[in-house]
């Protein structure tokens, strides 16, 4: 079973969202689509200084088996890349809450968002 990190709040397309007030959002995929996705091959992000809107796509994911819209969580300007996923995109596979994050927001407003243990009750994810 693909392990969901309970200080996370996550959306029902599978992106993940660290926020603690502090500072910029940290958006990242879920283990459980990682591991639906695959051997993940390329990602395309969204570019630093875009405003991205919670509910709409905001890049890509490719993978093995298919390519997957990345959805933006929340609303707010992107204010960083992760270029090292971009370079290596096995890193969500390797460690999605980790290394693997995507990409930085400065919300202004987040989406409707699922607690840790709402997303494994609804995805078979193991908190």
């Amino acid at each position: 079973m693909a392990k969901v990190v309970a200080e996370l709040k996550y959306s029902a397309e599978h992106e993940w969202v660290a926020a603690d007030g502090s500072g910029p959002a940290n958006i990242g995929i879920s283990a459980v689509a990682a591991e639906a996705l695959g051997d993940i091959v390329y990602v395309d992000l969204p570019e630093v200084g875009s405003v991205v809107t919670a509910g709409e796509t905001c890049g890509e994911v490719e993978s093995t088996k298919s390519v997957s819209d990345l959805y933006a969580p929340v609303t707010g300007e992107v204010v960083e890349i992760n270029d090292d996923v971009v370079s290596d995109p096995a890193l969500i596979n390797n460690d999605p809450y980790g290394a693997g994050w995507l990409f930085k927001v400065a919300v202004t407003e987040e989406g409707p968002l699922m607690s840790a243990a709402e997303y494994a009750a609804a995805n078979g994810g193991e908190l």
